[in-house]
């Protein structure tokens, strides 16, 4: 576990409360407003921040994420920038920890050993990287885990306890539950049976178990809340983002402020389930 999360986490956990987890993608709708909602998100009630990497063909993600991926695209973002975002949110913030999530391709051109040393440096504390299985460990988590950055696995409705070992075995820092079949942003989970499925995944991890997928309003962030670790919101926060774009899809004044006072809609729902 990063120092990062680990401080959070435990900080969470001696508070009983549930931590919140927001989801935004670099560079959208611009590199200058994404900056700025990220520094805001900490004083908004994020306790962990995933920011997502630009990739062309997001497979796991939804239309308002992947329209996300385009905005960036639009308005030049790299994998080079999104570490410099991440640099310039660590002037002002040494405390919040900063997950990024994406896709094997732009890493590998990039180069994994200068990807991870440099995102090290920069102040990320973990990754998620969506279309890498266990069976490619070698590939990110291992290397990851040498650079002392946290390798957060996935786990679906269909990992079944066959299949569960081998997402465990690599896993570090949290554990992201998908909480409903398909992609991103698309049906609403079910409490019941989530709860259910977290109690059975806890009798094999000691790992705090985030939950996201589906999750979009603050009754349904205070619902989750009662038994994740963490709740996720991220294409309710994108889609915030888009209404506040004019014609030409540039960003109208003040919709950084309005998606940060979404968060911290979503933020107190979570924490005070």
């Amino acid at each position: 576990m990063s120092n990062r999360l680990a401080a959070r986490f435990a900080a969470l956990k001696a508070a009983k409360k549930c931590g919140f987890m927001t989801f935004t993608t670099a560079g959208d709708p611009d590199p200058a407003t994404c900056a700025e909602i990220l520094k805001g998100l900490p004083k908004a009630g994020t306790d962990i921040i995933e920011l997502g990497m630009p990739f062309s063909d997001p497979m796991a993600d939804g239309p308002a994420i992947q329209e996300a991926n385009m905005r960036a695209f639009k308005a030049g973002m790299t994998l080079p920038k999104v570490l410099d975002l991440v640099r310039g949110f660590r002037t002002t913030d040494d405390e919040t920890p900063l997950v990024l999530m994406g896709y094997y391709n732009p890493i590998f051109r990039f180069g994994v050993e200068k990807f991870l040393r440099e995102a090290k440096q920069a102040g990320v504390d973990g990754l998620i990287i969506v279309d890498l299985p266990p069976e490619e460990d070698r590939e990110m988590a291992a290397p990851a885990k040498a650079a002392d950055l946290d390798f957060i696995r996935l786990v679906t409705p269909t990992t079944d306890e066959k299949r569960l070992p081998a997402v465990l075995k690599s896993a570090s820092g949290f554990l992201y539950y998908v909480s409903v079949t398909g992609i991103t942003g698309g049906k609403k989970p079910d409490p019941a049976p989530l709860r259910a499925a977290l109690e059975k995944l806890r009798r094999h991890t000691q790992l705090p178990v985030a939950v996201g997928f589906g999750i979009t309003t603050p009754g349904e962030a205070r619902e989750i809340a009662a038994f994740a670790d963490a709740v996720v919101v991220g294409s309710a926060i994108v889609n915030r983002i888009k209404s506040g774009l004019d014609a030409s899809g540039k960003a109208k004044n003040g919709l950084a402020k309005d998606v940060l006072g979404f968060v911290e809609s979503l933020a107190e729902a979570a924490h005070n389930h």
